[in-house]
């Protein structure tokens, strides 16, 4: 509203301007010599154009003395109509239709997190999030004592498979911000593996080393981080599989290890040597680090074991810590 007010006294000044600078300089038009050495004078001459002084009181108003006011007469009185004394009142009738229901229908939040659980072979478990409100975010996953952190990706989803550790397996997905999502799904087929899991936190280095029927480090049937087997090997019966969980590129994470063998559809007898190792690296040198073992016993109860382990000096480092008592060995017998 400022700027108009100021444009309409600006329009106002220019007019009473214009208006001033008009009567000056028709004033000059219409009075110097040069107009009448350009024009002629006499016969000639063009018409002067009469001024009205507009300060004269005089000329301020126009004359209307000689005007006449009349008004139109008429003849005969306008007649007003009569009411008809035949028409009654009456209220109109209220309407007879429903009132239209209003729509209930909800629109689902944009940032909702879902998660889903499906089973797959070997007692594993396809394990999809979706959080689009939360891309690049870390997220912490929760299976029966079994505890990993990962990351989602840049649209906010997560697609893991993950080891099952319970028949009725249930996973939570947790955010630093307190918000996560939980799936359910039920894994029958859990009774037919030996599971092993071994979890720690950040690059301290553990790893788990099977030795299946007598195999030496290096040989067919070492499993371990660089040679940890096939999925469809532990379908078949033909020996088990190692896999890891957790992003490594996250700032401390949680990571785990699960060795699956399978038990009920193996065919051969023998021992399973299952160790925990530690490489002395320039991150763990001269620390000491933790680690937590579970087992799925028969009964599908866990067994839990913690540890805590001193690392050698950095001179030491390219070395190894073994520990063979951390997992229990396993064995099997020919199905």
């Amino acid at each position: 509203m400022l700027q108009t007010f100021v444009l309409q006294k600006k329009g106002i000044a220019t007019a009473a301007g214009t208006l001033t600078c008009a009567l000056a300089i028709g004033f000059v038009m219409q009075s110097t010599d040069t107009a009448q050495q350009r024009y002629g004078v006499a016969g000639n001459a063009i018409p002067m154009v009469k001024t009205i002084d507009a300060s004269d009181p005089a000329n301020s108003l126009l004359d209307v003395q000689a005007i006449k006011l009349t008004s139109a007469e008429f003849s005969s009185a306008i007649e007003v109509p009569q009411s008809d004394p035949e028409v009654v009142k009456v209220a109109s009738p209220k309407s007879v239709l429903p009132e239209p229901a209003l729509p209930t229908m909800e629109i689902a939040d944009a940032c909702t997190i879902s998660a889903v659980a499906q089973p797959i072979a070997a007692a594993m478990v396809k394990l999809s999030m979706e959080a689009p409100c939360l891309p690049n975010e870390r997220v912490t996953v929760h299976h029966n004592g079994m505890i990993f952190t990962e990351t989602t990706t840049f649209n906010g989803t997560l697609d893991l498979t993950v080891p099952a550790l319970a028949t009725d397996a249930v996973f939570i997905m947790a955010f630093t911000n307190g918000d996560g999502a939980v799936a359910q799904t039920m894994v029958e087929d859990l009774a037919d593996f030996d599971r092993s899991v071994l979890q720690w936190k950040g690059n301290s280095g553990f790893q788990i080393h099977a030795r299946e029927f007598g195999a030496g480090y290096g040989e067919t049937g070492h499993l371990w981080e660089s040679a940890p087997g096939e999925i469809a090997d532990a379908v078949t019966g033909n020996g088990g599989v190692l896999t890891r969980h957790g992003d490594t590129n996250a700032g401390d994470p949680l990571l785990a290890e699960v060795y699956s063998f399978p038990s009920d559809t193996n065919g051969r007898s023998g021992i399973i040597a299952l160790s925990v190792e530690a490489e002395i690296t320039e991150a763990n040198c001269g620390l000491e680090i933790e680690a937590q073992s579970l087992e799925v016993l028969g009964d599908y109860s866990i067994k839990t074991q913690n540890l805590t382990l001193p690392v050698p000096d950095c001179d030491e480092i390219g070395g190894f810590l073994v520990l063979n008592n951390l997992l229990q060995d396993l064995k099997v017998a020919a199905k």
